[in-house]
């Protein structure tokens, strides 16, 4: 028996050795960023075995088969059918290198660089985001496009229900693309019957099945938030489907702060287009409608930046780095999770070095630990860097905005941390007119004026549990 028991255990020693071996050879041949790859070999060597199976499950950015053959399919007409739809503005864009960069970057990969619009509004409150939205749906004529990451029941999402539930009734055609894992409240509530019951259709996205695990990433995220009207009206910004009265009480981090963009004119357009993306990748069902036929005349612009798996290079992440280089003068960032990839934070330092205001307002109590943790392994470079820290007491800051020079903001649903940059579906609008950008400003000063700066010196006085704590979890950071 002791024989037996001795060949047992070197044959199972042997085969964990060969298959943690496989593993780091298969880590080491993906081409991911260096600090991904040291984080993921981290994992693997202090779980044993455990690590590699959390590799193989989430450590490659693997759609599944039958989406990735459709996202191959779709680029084409995609890129053809928005280079036909519209024309770049001639002389039309504000003057100054950061507009410019931004709009020659989007022309050469999109064969688009903005897209026009006549009015844009800033709804930075529940109040004033669900009923202006219980609104337009009221008013809704023809379809109404909705994805989301969470559908949260309770309170004014439950009038917002009612409202797409009448619109259904009257004709219109009601469209929701929902994140399934961000929203398992809602398809196990009785909501989701009684829209489909309704005439809605509602395609839960990138379903959680264990099965799924086997064959692809299950950790992939639709995390955009927009609705889109008639083609005429569209909404963007940061705020899921969900009341903050209601939404994740037992956090005790106060209510969610978020904003929504609401603008009217061809750019509506322009965002239908991301979520026909998004529809036909999770249904196989193409909804690309011709553009508006005598479009008006616009004098603001504004670009879509649309990223994730699929969907060719990270434009967000580009924009974002490109924008801190050019800037001069200052950068304003609001954010609920700071974990930048390395090439951002390094930019984002070397900015404050050459005499850029550099501000990051993040909230001073978050609902995720790790992330909090994870972020604070960054404060104290930043501080020496000359950059500002400010911890917005007002809630759980949740708006995802980028202000720089006030002549470029970006804002939309990416959270500055490498999840958002490089894994999940996101959605980011950039502004170039003065007056959007006048608006982003106002929004940030406010948050700013409800905030604390962190002093470095205080910061320095921290005990040395939380600095092992935040070196641990910077480790984990590209994972996060």
């Amino acid at each position: 028996m002791d024989y037996f028991e001795r060949i047992l255990g070197i044959a199972l020693l042997v085969l964990y050795w060969l298959f943690t071996a496989a593993v780091t050879l298969r880590v080491l041949a993906k081409r991911t960023p260096v600090s991904v790859t040291l984080s993921w070999l981290l994992v693997i060597y202090i779980l044993p075995v455990l690590g590699a199976v959390l590799y193989l499950m989430l450590g490659e950015l693997n759609l599944g088969r039958q989406r990735a053959r459709r996202a191959e399919s779709m680029v084409e007409p995609f890129l053809d059918s928005i280079s036909e739809d519209y024309q770049p503005p001639a002389g039309s864009l504000p003057r100054g290198s950061l507009v410019q960069g931004i709009h020659q970057m989007l022309q050469q990969r999109l064969g688009q660089g903005a897209l026009g619009y006549q009015q844009l509004e800033l709804l930075d409150n529940p109040e004033q985001i669900f009923a202006r939205l219980c609104q337009d749906v009221a008013n809704a004529q023809q379809s109404i496009h909705l994805e989301t990451y969470i559908w949260f029941p309770g309170g004014r999402v439950d009038s917002l229900s009612e409202a797409l539930i009448a619109a259904a009734a009257r004709g219109v055609k009601v469209s929701l693309l929902i994140d399934h894992a961000g929203s398992r409240r809602f398809f196990r509530s009785p909501w989701r019957k009684r829209l489909i019951d309704a005439g809605i259709e509602v395609v839960p996205a990138l379903p959680v099945r264990l099965l799924r695990a086997l064959a692809q990433r299950i950790d992939l995220r639709l995390h955009r938030k927009l609705v889109v009207i008639d083609d005429k009206i569209a909404y963007s910004g940061s705020m899921n489907i969900a009341d903050p009265r209601y939404f994740k009480k037992e956090a005790k981090v106060g209510q969610w702060i978020d904003v929504m963009l609401r603008l009217e004119g061809p750019a509506a357009h322009g965002l239908n287009k991301v979520f026909a993306w998004d529809w036909e990748l999770e249904t196989g069902l193409r909804r690309l409608a011709p553009a508006p036929t005598n479009p008006p005349a616009c004098d603001n612009w504004l670009s879509v930046l649309p990223s994730g798996p699929g969907t060719g290079e990270d434009l967000i992440g580009q924009a974002v780095l490109s924008s801190i280089y050019r800037a001069n003068d200052s950068i304003t960032i609001s954010t609920p999770y700071f974990v930048p990839s390395e090439a951002i934070f390094d930019a984002l330092c070397q900015a404050a070095r050459r005499g850029v205001r550099v501000r990051v307002l993040v909230p001073q109590r978050n609902d995720s630990r790790m992330v909090s943790w994870a972020s604070r392994a960054y404060f104290e470079r930043l501080l020496e860097s000359g950059g500002e820290i400010h911890l917005f007491a007002g809630g759980l800051l949740h708006t995802k905005a980028m202000l720089m020079d006030d002549q470029l903001a970006l804002v939309g649903s990416v959270n500055l941390d490498i999840r958002s940059l490089q894994l999940n579906f996101e959605l980011t609008l950039a502004l170039f007119s003065p007056e959007g950008c006048a608006s982003i400003r106002r929004l940030l000063d406010g948050y700013l004026g409800d905030s604390t700066p962190l002093d470095l010196e205080r910061w320095k006085q921290r005990s040395r549990a939380a600095r092992m704590l935040e070196r641990g979890m910077f480790f984990l950071s590209p994972l996060l």
